[in-house]
């Protein structure tokens, strides 16, 4: 069989902003799910508290048991706070442009590394420029698709390490601000809490974060959302959503076809886009199991980091401002 090279390419422009407006012509009614869910922050509070309670307890077991809680149990609550991060970052909890970033600082807490402010730009920017490599940065770099590709131990080790290959896209990436105090209070808060985590309860509490950490987006079935999401895993659609159990407990981030035609729309409505526009989503290839994906994923050669789309075509939207509300980038979208 022979290897990709090269990322798939497109000459359209992103999809979802198309369907955006079909949608809305034929159902109006979605925009009443449009607002703010400020109980999220509920969400985030209890998920914090529990990774907290989390070290302190395993602070004084086993190696073995501390790897296991990570994997088990740590892995799935960091995977939702990411969500809850996602959710801060599209301004969905609070009106307040200022709250909502608190929230994300907050809820980034026990995942050791500050990322919740430099995501919301990095990610703002995938929802408009979707596979503009110099934009967007859920792309995969052209030598890390290459270096990888479709081998399973390079697929093994890139799973394990994925947010130090994210690490390495930013480089690459236009039109985006990388530090301002914004990000300095999300390092302090992170160096702050992480060193108070040791000092309180050492080296096993650290680690169990840090394994968590790691596990919640990389080598661990809920690795495969991100291949679920934009990975051409059936023909040459380009997102993906997931209907699997495991919404429930990740705050149905696998809604993501509704998420970017409605990014303004917070998790606990995004169902209801599929059930009040059944036609569209139906008819869209759709994942069931991110553990199927996930060893998919490893094993399938025809699978690759090369299996991406890829444009040049910005369409007609404008910059996304990091200070411009989601709703104008919802409207940005149904009247370009």
């Amino acid at each position: 069989m022979k290897r990709r090279n090269q990322f798939y390419y497109s000459e359209t422009a992103e999809p979802h902003r198309a369907r955006t407006r079909q949608i809305l012509k034929q159902y109006p009614n979605i925009r009443k799910l449009i607002g703010k869910n400020p109980v999220t922050v509920f969400a985030i509070i209890g998920l914090v508290a529990f990774q907290v309670a989390g070290a302190w307890f395993l602070s004084t077991q086993s190696w073995w048991l501390v790897f296991i809680a990570a994997y088990l149990l740590g892995a799935f609550a960091d995977h939702a706070l990411f969500v809850m991060i996602h959710e801060c970052a599209h301004r969905l909890l609070f009106k307040s442009q200022t709250a909502n970033k608190l929230a994300g600082i907050t809820a980034n807490m026990p995942l050791i590394f500050a990322s919740s402010v430099s995501f919301e730009r990095y990610h703002l920017k995938h929802h408009s420029f979707q596979g503009v490599h110099e934009l967007d940065g859920d792309l995969p770099n052209h030598w890390e698709a290459k270096l990888i590709n479709n081998y399973f131990i390079g697929k093994l080790i890139w799973l394990l390490f994925y947010p130090f290959f994210q690490l390495f896209r930013l480089a690459r990436l236009r039109e985006i601000k990388p530090f301002d105090g914004w990000v300095a209070l999300n390092w302090a808060v992170q160096i702050l809490f992480v060193t108070g985590i040791y000092l309180l309860w050492g080296p096993k509490a650290i680690v169990f974060l840090t394994a968590s950490f790691f596990f919640s987006v990389g080598l661990h079935p809920l690795g495969a959302r991100w291949i679920q999401e934009h990975y051409l895993t059936k023909g040459e659609q380009e997102t993906y959503s997931y209907y699997g159990v495991l919404n429930a407990v990740a705050f149905n981030v696998g809604y993501h076809n509704e998420h970017h035609d409605f990014p303004s729309v917070p998790w606990n409505k995004l169902p209801q886009i599929k059930n009040t526009a059944p036609s569209y989503y139906n008819s869209l290839a759709s994942h069931r199991s991110w553990t199927l994906l996930f060893l998919r994923f490893l094993f399938d050669k025809e699978l690759s980091l090369f299996s991406r789309m890829t444009r040049k075509n910005r369409g007609k939207v404008a910059l996304v401002d990091e200070c411009k509300p989601d709703v104008e980038i919802l409207a940005d979208k149904v009247n370009a």
